[in-house]
């Protein structure tokens, strides 16, 4: 019998350990999503959300500026050209899907211009910040 047991408590569920690699990539998104961010409103875009999570995906970043809506993914590598390469076909169409659940959300910006942008994280490099990356007719 556990302590915990003993005391008349509960078994203390099993703790889920996620491996090294694992913990590491999630930090090194957070980061490079914290980097795209900062990187964002010294552009002069405000954050309206960060790590939107849908049934139907994620977007990291989704940003405003004037009138432009701009949902924004950012992929972290070792270098930019990796980075660029890292948006798929598929995350394209999970972001898009996600975004249309955003919109939903949020009706007030449905009338605004709507951009998929890719911001691409290397270290020891200036974010790079690709306009309109894709569009949803992919």
């Amino acid at each position: 019998m556990t302590k915990a047991e003993d005391i008349g408590g509960a078994k203390p569920a099993a703790a889920k350990t996620a491996a090294p690699e694992r913990v590491a990539a999630f930090r090194t998104g957070l980061s490079a999503e914290a980097r795209a961010a900062a990187f964002l409103m010294a552009k002069g875009y405000r954050i309206l959300a960060k790590r939107f999570r849908t049934p139907y995906g994620e977007i990291d970043l989704v940003a405003r500026r004037r009138n432009v809506v701009a949902f924004v993914e950012v992929k972290a590598r070792a270098t930019l050209d990796d980075a660029a390469y890292a948006v798929t076909q598929r995350q394209q169409r999970r972001i898009i899907d996600a975004a249309q659940a955003w919109l939903m959300a949020h009706p007030e910006h449905a009338e605004f211009e709507l951009r998929f942008d890719a911001m691409l994280i290397a270290p020891r490099r200036l974010p790079r910040h690709l306009l309109a990356a894709f569009d949803a007719s992919t």
